[in-house]
């Protein structure tokens, strides 16, 4: 498939700090590409590089056949940028940011393409209320509007969905489900597990370095350990109790439940873990062994990048 970007030895150092770790990778035209990672891992200044607001970095980036250092002006006017803090104006109405923007691009016979992205968005009912007005939800769903005026070639969401809803971030993503059929490429970084699930494919980042990148499937399909989980109402004391077992490799604790990581099920560790939960006292609702998230894919992959 097509490369529209493409990432050779990239890094991007904040004085003493490297937020970003010579990192090399490609993106496929109409590819959703998925950035996750914790804060800052780095996800948020790959995307500045990449839509040139951060100028001096080293290494080799190429967007839509464009070299980033010698032509950044004309990779702009192909590209829409989403940041986690889009400006809007806010005593402006619906209708008005987008024509701004419109503008902005200079776009003179804008008024169809608003049309149809205010009925894209489902936002066509409140054209004409300001900005300042609208619910996060919708916020987001105008600032896209304004991101899409132009016809962009890849859209960059720099965590678009952090802070909304559950119905408005599922609303969100049946409107980019849509744009992916139109043959847009969409670089997004999230920190919703569930989201990147959607992505063809997944980076995982930490401190700068790329720890993983595949599909979603791969990237779980990669783990070669064991993983039990347990539903229990003391999760803090099961922690401490149990953590110490030589068998355990690692242990996560996720809201009411504890995930256990093992090479490997022959050494009757179940059995022990029971064993010091019953004499301690800590009662569980279930133990049994999973399929492995995405979640646990990442924990795994930055578990192994720390031994290294």
């Amino acid at each position: 498939m097509e490369k529209v970007i493409k990432i050779e030895n990239l890094k991007k150092n904040f004085g003493n700090i490297n937020a970003i770790d010579n990192i090399s990778f490609n993106v496929a035209k109409g590819e959703m590409f998925g950035f996750i990672g914790p804060d800052g891992a780095g996800k948020t200044t790959t995307i500045r590089i990449l839509c040139g607001i951060l100028k001096e970095f080293e290494g080799e980036v190429e967007i839509i056949g464009y070299n980033l250092k010698k032509s950044a002006e004309q990779i702009k006017r192909k590209i829409g940028y989403l940041s986690q803090e889009f400006s809007l104006y806010k005593d402006l109405t619906v209708d008005e940011n987008i024509e701004f923007f419109a503008e902005l691009h200079q776009i003179k016979d804008y008024e169809k393409r608003r049309k149809e992205l205010l009925e894209f968005t489902k936002m066509g009912e409140f054209r004409n209320r300001k900005a300042k007005n609208l619910s996060g939800g919708m916020k987001k769903k105008l600032a896209l509007a304004c991101t899409l005026i132009h016809r962009p070639e890849i859209i960059f969401l720099d965590e678009p969905t952090n802070g909304v809803d559950p119905v408005s971030r599922r609303e969100f993503w049946e409107i980019l489900a849509e744009l992916l059929k139109s043959n847009v490429t969409i670089f997004l970084s999230t920190p919703y597990i569930d989201e990147a699930e959607r992505c063809s494919r997944v980076g995982m980042l930490n401190k700068g370095r790329l720890l993983g990148l595949d599909t979603p499937q791969n990237l779980k399909d990669g783990i070669n350990q064991i993983i039990y989980e347990i539903i229990l109402s003391e999760v803090r004391k099961a922690y401490r109790k149990i953590k110490s077992i030589e068998q355990i490799n690692d242990i996560q604790s996720f809201g009411d439940r504890v995930h256990l990581f093992l090479d490997d099920d022959k050494k009757n560790t179940r059995e022990k873990v029971m064993k010091k939960l019953k004499e301690e006292n800590i009662h569980f609702k279930s133990f049994e062994k999973i399929t492995p998230s995405l979640e646990d894919a990442f924990i795994y992959y930055l578990q192994n990048d720390k031994e290294e």
